[in-house]
């Protein structure tokens, strides 16, 4: 019954090997909140580059934006209006409070309050930094626009809600085929808001950027004070006991 040769090393093993693989766990959130991190400042770096060239332009519509508007009147159908309606609705203030608010209940239920407030906070953001944004800049839109009539054109209100949604699913699943739908749905999402004339290419080009700037800071900064409480909290934990 006494300890062998082998006695130490077994006790050791595993708790070496769960040390290990929480380091290399603790290392890839690490990378992975670097990358986050460096996407969102490139991002917002982008965004103002292409708001400093549209206010230097005067607001008009760049060329590529004119060019872009041409194709998609030379392109019109009725089936394709009819296809560009169904993310301009849902995508709209009521279809994105309900599915905000579904989404926010069901991460809350599947994964836990964290990942829940990151995609809560992420879509008060956008809307809070695109829709005032939008008001002072008044870009106007094209003049034959099916889908709005107010002149706040730049950025694009449906593109940036719709890429924040899709980016932080896409941080918080890490699933592949989320990506790649989420992608397929803001590609879609800034066809129908130039297809209907509601933006210029340029202004859904900004709401990509906006959107992608949100999501990736809000869910760096949120990752950063949940690992900071779990750190305090297991901390008090630790000197209770030991207490």
């Amino acid at each position: 019954m006494g300890e062998g040769p082998d006695g130490p090393a077994r006790t050791d093993a595993p708790a070496s090997a769960v040390a290990e693989e929480q380091r290399k766990a603790d290392a890839e959130v690490d990378e992975r909140r670097a990358i986050a991190l460096v996407v969102g400042v490139a991002a917002t770096v982008a965004f103002v580059v292409l708001r400093t060239v549209v206010a230097l332009g005067g607001h008009d519509p760049l060329p590529i934006d004119l060019w872009w508007n041409d194709l998609m009147l030379a392109t019109l159908t009725d089936v394709g209006v009819v296809i560009a309606w169904v993310p301009a609705i849902v995508g709209g203030t009521i279809g994105m409070i309900l599915i905000g608010l579904l989404l926010v209940l069901l991460l809350w239920w599947r994964r836990g309050r964290w990942d829940a407030a990151t995609m809560a906070i992420g879509i008060v953001t956008v809307v809070a930094i695109g829709a005032p944004m939008a008001a002072v800049i008044a870009r106007l839109r094209p003049e034959n626009s099916m889908a709005e009539k107010m002149a706040t054109s730049f950025p694009s209100g449906h593109t940036a809600v719709a890429t924040t949604v899709v980016v932080i699913l896409g941080l918080l699943l890490r699933r592949w085929w989320v990506w790649a739908a989420g992608a397929a749905w803001v590609v879609l999402m800034m066809w129908s808001r130039t297809y209907l004339h509601a933006h210029w290419a340029s202004d859904v080009v900004a709401g990509l950027l906006e959107g992608i700037a949100v999501a990736t800071l809000v869910w760096t900064a949120v990752e950063a004070f949940r690992d900071r409480r779990a750190r305090t909290t297991a901390a008090e934990t630790e000197g209770d006991s030991n207490g």
